[in-house]
């Protein structure tokens, strides 16, 4: 009664399925929708009632750099394997690509280190080497000539993790 009402049909055609042996696949379908459970488990009883494989990729953001703009480019999906144990600890990655190159980034850090970045200069987004100096400047490099300016006069939007060429 309560699976019916769940499932918005009349108790009687569950009734009538189950005395008729019809098997049910619509609800069956809508069951492997709504709890992620395995299609096989559910219909045979074999097998795993979850496929762990979920458990183990992690599923990234894509972006693509265009003139100096982020633009949405759908979903990559990793293997958690993939990371070195000290990148297990992203809390906001994301994958960029600029031109042929991949870079996945970490849009949430606390303190900002030498090494590759992802940042904005007047407006234009961008994969750049940033380098630290005394009283919170930093050099930038990587692309045409090198500069150094305040780390107020640039927008630092994440840090490369990783590049995959």
């Amino acid at each position: 009664m309560m699976l019916a009402e769940h499932l918005g049909i009349a108790a009687s055609s569950l009734s009538t399925r189950y005395k008729r042996d019809i098997f049910p696949a619509d609800i069956v379908v809508r069951c492997m929708a709504e709890t992620s459970a395995n299609l096989q488990w559910l219909a045979t009883g074999q097998g795993k009632m979850f496929d762990n494989s979920e458990a183990d990729t992690i599923k990234l953001p894509r972006k693509k750099i265009i003139d100096g703009k982020i633009y949405d480019s759908n979903y990559l999906i990793f293997d958690k394997a993939f990371f070195l144990p000290a990148h297990s600890q992203m809390k906001e990655p994301q994958v960029i690509l600029d031109t042929e190159v991949q870079y996945i980034v970490d849009r949430k850090f606390t303190e900002i280190n030498d090494g590759k970045w992802l940042v904005d200069i007047e407006g234009k987004v961008s994969i750049r080497d940033l380098t630290r100096i005394p009283i919170r400047r930093v050099r930038v490099s990587g692309v045409g000539m090198a500069f150094d300016c305040d780390l107020e006069d640039i927008n630092v939007l994440g840090r490369i993790i990783m590049i995959c060429a």
